[in-house]
């Protein structure tokens, strides 16, 4: 019996590793597996290409077909002088002796390697337009990260349940010349703002010079942590500002749209004003801040207010501390919430 119980375990582990080997395959290009492992000079544009067989050496004229099956957009392969044919997974079983489940982490583990090394180049089927986030790594909380948040009286329960995470790395792609360019990020602080189902929404670099932030997922943050608790929720600027606002235990909720510019949803307001008593937005103190107070106001009926000590409420709360902001914050809150 117990024999059965662990060889039934071992069933279920190895199901649910293959799995997940699996769910990552599918984002590693066909085309970019058959450059690596056939060395191929010739970059993959979609085209059809004849090259020597890689399983019979001997041979002298060209028939190892490498074509796009459309049905699937996907690279295979057809070695006529041997009958080996496949995807991109029968290749590497087939060239190191593999069976499926090692091939597929092989793939995997040479695929990641290139792209931490910076050395993936090459060409996609579904040309990009623009950079696009493709991999972030999460790593630990420091020392760094806590001194970074407690600025803005933001603590570790606050970050936990908002799902923020310190990352080591990100790499973005691009497409150029119908040739895709990635570029890996490594900072010391940088964080990711994910969803409840752990989908990248932003990532967050609060010293870097060109830009901040990096949207990922066209998301209403704080969404998944409403608990329709209090009869007051304020639409602020930013997460951050938000989490600032929390760490007063003042009782409402916050959410944060994906930026000042971006609306919510005409449909969600409908929905969250069923949900509340009333709603107000906290946005900056500045042109663009203004403006999108003003445009709730005109489009939902929702008021709005400013802290005039700072641009917005967490630059508030590193420059004057928690007593000075909560002394201007509260009567400025109660003031908009009974308008």
């Amino acid at each position: 019996m117990e024999r059965g119980v662990k060889a039934s375990l071992l069933f279920f582990l190895t199901m649910l590793s293959t799995k997940n080997l699996e769910t990552g395959i599918d984002k590693i290009p066909s085309y970019w597996v058959f450059q690596h492992y056939l060395n191929l000079t010739e970059k993959l544009t979609g085209q059809n290409i004849k090259i020597k067989s890689v399983f019979n050496p001997a041979e002298k004229t060209p028939s190892f077909a490498l074509y796009v099956d459309k049905s699937v957009m996907q690279y295979k392969f057809k070695d006529f002088s041997t009958g080996e044919n496949g995807d991109k997974i029968n290749l590497v079983m087939s060239l190191f002796n593999l069976d499926f489940f090692n091939a597929v982490q092989k793939i995997i583990t040479d695929y990641n390697k290139c792209i931490v090394k910076g050395n993936v180049s090459f060409t996609n089927l579904k040309p990009e337009e623009k950079w696009k986030i493709d991999f972030v790594k999460t790593r630990s909380w420091n020392k760094r990260d806590a001194a970074f948040w407690l600025s803005f009286n933001i603590g570790s329960i606050l970050l936990e349940e908002y799902n923020i995470k310190p990352l080591h790395h990100y790499t973005m792609v691009k497409e150029v010349d119908n040739n895709f360019e990635t570029i890996k990020f490594e900072k010391p602080t940088m964080y990711g703002y994910f969803n409840n189902n752990n989908e990248l929404i932003k990532i967050y670099q609060p010293y870097s010079k060109k830009q901040k932030f990096y949207n990922a997922l066209d998301y209403l943050q704080g969404l998944d942590q409403l608990k329709y608790e209090h009869d007051y929720l304020v639409i602020c600027s930013s997460l951050k500002d938000a989490l600032c606002l929390k760490s007063f235990n003042y009782k409402l909720e916050v959410i944060a749209p994906a930026s000042e510019n971006s609306m919510i949803k005409p449909y969600l307001i409908n929905n969250l004003k069923s949900k509340y008593k009333k709603i107000i937005t906290l946005f900056d103190n500045d042109k663009a801040g203004k403006k999108a107070i003003t445009k709730y106001t005109d489009v939902y009926g929702i008021n709005g207010f400013t802290l005039p000590m700072c641009k917005d409420i967490s630059d508030a709360m590193k420059e004057h501390g928690f007593d000075k902001v909560r002394a201007i914050l509260k009567p400025l809150l109660k003031e908009t919430l009974n308008k």
